[in-house]
């Protein structure tokens, strides 16, 4: 019996010494784990800030491509200076000649105001 508990006792300070110089599998999952983290954190910022710089991209061309605006305002602009000089009595083909348009445009504007 004493002899039973003594083999006990040696095999289980052989298994503890043996189990401090096995590798622990879960600390490698823990650092692997840590490692696939960081590395998609670092691909989801890199992302975002093409993202972002595509963003500004886009917007630099759309305000690049807004020219569109002032000609517009500019026809406004030209369909009020008809009405103007056709409320002051001049004719469709001396306003005409003042603005430098077709007669019949001139003539459609002044038509599609009344």
């Amino acid at each position: 019996m004493v002899s039973a508990i003594i083999t006990l006792i040696i095999v289980s300070i052989v298994l503890i010494g043996i189990s401090f110089f096995m590798t622990d599998k879960i600390d490698q999952l823990e650092s692997l784990y840590e490692e696939l983290s960081i590395s998609t954190m670092q691909d989801t910022y890199q992302i975002k800030k093409q993202i972002k710089v595509l963003e500004e991209e886009l917007l630099i061309d759309s305000f690049n491509k807004r020219p569109d605006l002032p000609k517009q305002t500019e026809q406004v602009h030209l369909v009020d200076k008809i009405h103007h000089l056709h409320n002051n009595g001049l004719s469709a083909e001396e306003i005409a000649k003042q603005t430098d348009l077709d007669f019949h445009a001139v003539k459609a504007i002044i038509n599609n105001r009344n």
